[in-house]
């Protein structure tokens, strides 16, 4: 029921009505990414323009849309007459010509500053002074992407989740300088996609990026105490995940989970820095990029998975001490779910999340946390605000003596004052 309410609380837009609506959007990169943001943006009624900077590219792209369309009207989702007026929609481009009558640009290029950089450069110059430019980035900040652009004030960031057609979040990011127009704009193209909009503030990470990783750092320190990959997927899917730590770190592409630890290292040292990534760089060294590569964490032949002996034996050099059967499930899960859920308070108390349920369609649509327990905030405040603490507290004690386990101290202060995340009704 708290779902349900959540999500019928995101259906409205928190900045009004945009006083110009978007029709026409482009969007530049036609990967699975991008040709999913075009595809959910021509099923819903928008002109999508889908640009590649190769021919093979673009009809990678297109192939795409197309069999997703086409499997719609197997499913009879769809009528076949359907399927080709939905594809009337899209125009397939190889440069900017005719780039004047688009309201928004999305970019989903690689994930890259100086890349993400040069496109908004080429999109400001060859775009009218109205249009947006949204960029589909999963953890760099939007500001540092806007810097030295000609409109800050139309930077956005709109991070799609993948694949872009199933997966049910939009996570947009404003940054200071962004007007409430494009804020209005961005949310009512999310909306008009189908999504579940949450709207969050700046920052590295943002927040879905930001508090999956200590997450994820957590599974990697257990590995490094004996734990195997099998049994930490299966002890967090009984949790309530709908996949394991493990599989998902694959899933994303560990050069991408690397690239993403490392940053969000460097940027809150004292909660995420004191993990031991060495494992992770060899096993990209390796060429251990997870299912893309065919070897990750798991081998994957097809449909099947199983262990990779050589991904074992990288995490094995690494291994202080066998200590596996010492920990039990439910400490796994507590670890895990306590960092996760740790790093969300501190979202909210830095100013990221404007309000608790936000944090809680984002970690449930997004991430997967298990909907039966609402999200992490109204999980913490049925968990108990004060065990919530002690446990952290314990974990800082027995596990690091860094502050990866210190509790923030909104929910520091939660617990003193006996106050929940979300009302009491």
């Amino acid at each position: 029921m708290n779902i349900f309410f959540g999500q019928n609380q995101l259906k409205k837009n928190r900045f009004g009505n945009p006083e110009k609506p978007t029709k026409t959007v482009a969007v530049l990169g036609a990967g699975l990414m991008g040709a999913g943001i075009a595809q959910v943006s021509i099923q819903k009624g928008l002109n999508a323009k889908l640009k590649d900077m190769s021919r093979e590219g673009l009809a990678r792209g297109e192939q795409y849309i197309d069999k997703n369309l086409s499997t719609s009207v197997k499913k009879r989702q769809m009528t076949a007459w359907e399927k080709e007026g939905v594809l009337t929609r899209l125009t397939p481009v190889l440069d900017y010509n005719n780039f004047k009558d688009v309201d928004m640009v999305i970019e989903a290029v690689f994930e890259d500053i100086n890349l993400k950089r040069k496109v908004l450069a080429e999109v400001e110059n060859n775009t009218g002074p109205d249009t947006i430019f949204a960029s589909n980035t999963s953890a760099l900040p939007i500001a540092d992407i806007a810097k030295g652009c000609k409109r800050p004030d139309k930077v956005i960031g709109m991070h799609y989740f993948s694949p872009v057609e199933k997966m049910p979040l939009l996570e947009i990011i404003t940054t200071p300088q962004t007007s409430k127009e494009t804020a209005a704009a961005a949310v009512q193209v999310g909306l008009q996609q189908g999504k579940t909009v949450i709207v969050v503030k700046d920052g590295v990470g943002f927040y879905t990026t930001r508090i999956l990783a200590p997450m994820l750092n957590e599974a990697f320190e257990l590995l490094t105490h004996g734990v195997s990959p099998d049994r930490l997927d299966k002890v967090m899917k009984k949790f309530g995940f709908p996949v394991g730590p493990i599989t998902l770190a694959d899933e994303v592409g560990i050069d991408v989970g690397k690239h993403v630890a490392t940053n969000l290292a460097a940027a809150f040292p004292s909660r995420m820095g004191s993990v031991n990534l060495s494992p992770i760089n060899d096993m990209v060294e390796a060429k251990f990029l997870g299912k893309k590569s065919g070897k990750g964490f798991y081998l994957y032949d097809g449909k099947k998975k199983s262990p990779n002996p050589e991904a074992a034996a990288i995490i094995k050099k690494y291994t202080v001490g066998e200590n596996d059967s010492k920990i039990s499930d439910e400490d796994i899960q507590l670890r895990m779910v306590g960092v996760f859920t740790n790093e969300a308070i501190h979202c909210l108390q830095d100013g990221i999340l404007d309000n608790p349920v936000d944090g809680d369609m984002g970690a449930v649509f997004g991430l997967g946390f298990p909907p039966f327990l609402g999200g992490p905030f109204r999980w913490v405040d049925t968990y108990g605000a004060q065990r919530f603490v002690d446990k952290m507290n314990h974990y800082a004690q027995t596990v690091s003596s860094g502050e990866r386990f210190k509790p923030a101290q909104l929910v520091v202060d939660n617990a003193k004052a006996g106050k929940t995340f979300h009302s009491k009704k």
